[in-house]
Formats: structure tokens, C-alpha cells, sequence
């Protein structure tokens, strides 16, 4: 593939990206209300899930992913799952403002395989790998030189863009100095956080 081809590539990944949905309304309300830190195992989960679908695109096996429709469902509904239990720690913390909620024990881990949940469930990730990724790259002529180059590519912009994301709420985050309107933002990031679990647990 040409320079032509990798920034076409690049351009409409990078929409697809950007673009909000249940999986970037997730990642800010965490970021919001915990920080930028403990965000970033989030994103690394998702990058993650979203390599898993080029791989298996770029291998040819993305119809066969769709025919284990069970498998994914269970995915999804796990990564839901840990969403609502975040969500529900965020309602019911105690705030002080000036820190960020105690870390729970093996949290970095449960966010990177929720981040990896949600991804191989979002029906959003879904249709771009399976649909628009076979229109912009030819699948039947990758090579494993160029699928490196095309994973790179990829891993950079998602995490790029998702930090980005993360950053700019933990810098909204830092602006609140008073303990009331930290909890009220504590409670509306949860909501957003049940709230995107369940419109990816209802779609697709």
C-alpha cells in the first residue's frame, strides 16, 4: 500500500475513532472522576480489542468471529458488567477533592480486559473492521510486512486520540475544587458510564 493509501486508511480510522460513542463516553466519564492514570489501562484495552479485530480481519476470519455470535455476547456483557460496577463505585464513594477515589486492588487489569470486552462487543468497532476496513485496505493482497504497518498505524492513532480524550477531561477534572460539585460529577459521570454500558449491551 501506497503513502495515498495509508493516509486514506489513516483518515477514516482516525473518524471512526473520534467519532463518540458508548466506548469514548465510557473512557471520559472514568478519566473525569478518577484521572488521567488510571484511564490509561482503559485505553490500552481497547486499543487492544480493536487489534484483535484487525487481525482477524486481515486474516479473513472476521465472518467466522460473526458466526460465534455467543462467545461475543458473553464478551460484551462482561465488559458491561464491570462498567456498571464502576459506575456504581463512583455513585457511592466518598469524594475529596483533592485526590482521586482509592485504587482498587487489580484495577489496572480489570480495566484493560473491560476495555477489550466492550471493543470485540461494540457493534460501532464491528461494522468498521467487517465493513468499511475491506473498502479502504485489500484485504486479500496484505502482507505480514503490511499488516505490521497497518497495526502500528492503527495502535498509534486509537491511542493517541483516546489519551487525548482522557487527558482533556482530567484536566476539566483538576478545574473542581469543591467536594459537593466533585460528587455531583462523580454521580453524572457514573450515570454516563451505566449508561454507555447499556446502550452497548442493547445494540448489535
Amino acid at each position: 500500500m501506497d503513502i495515498a493509501g495509508f493516509m486514506v486508511f489513516a483518515g477514516v480510522y482516525f473518524l471512526a475513532v473520534a467519532s463518540p460513542g458508548p466506548g469514548i463516553a465510557a473512557l471520559v466519564a472514568r478519566s473525569l472522576s478518577t484521572g488521567f492514570r488510571r484511564a490509561v489501562p482503559f485505553v490500552l484495552g481497547i486499543a487492544a480489542g480493536d487489534l484483535v479485530w484487525l487481525t482477524f480481519s486481515a486474516l479473513g476470519l472476521s465472518l467466522l468471529m460473526q458466526s460465534f455470535h455467543g462467545v461475543f455476547v458473553a464478551i460484551k456483557y462482561a465488559g458491561c458488567a464491570y462498567l456498571i460496577y464502576l459506575a456504581w463505585k463512583l455513585w457511592t464513594t466518598p469524594v475529596d477533592s483533592t485526590k482521586a477515589p482509592e485504587a482498587i486492588p487489580g484495577e489496572g487489569w480489570r480495566l484493560f480486559f473491560g476495555g477489550i470486552a466492550l471493543t470485540l462487543g461494540n457493534p460501532k468497532v464491528m461494522v468498521f473492521f467487517v465493513s468499511i476496513l475491506p473498502l479502504v485496505v485489500d484485504l486479500s493482497a496484505i502482507t505480514p510486512l503490511l499488516f505490521v504497518e497497518i497495526a502500528v498505524l492503527t495502535m498509534v492513532i486509537i491511542n493517541t486520540t483516546l489519551l487525548g480524550y482522557a487527558y482533556a477531561a482530567d484536566r476539566a477534572r483538576r478545574l473542581v475544587s469543591s467536594p459537593r460539585t466533585m460528587r455531583r460529577i462523580n454521580r453524572f459521570t457514573g450515570g454516563v458510564m451505566a449508561g454507555a454500558a447499556a446502550l452497548i449491551a442493547t445494540r448489535g
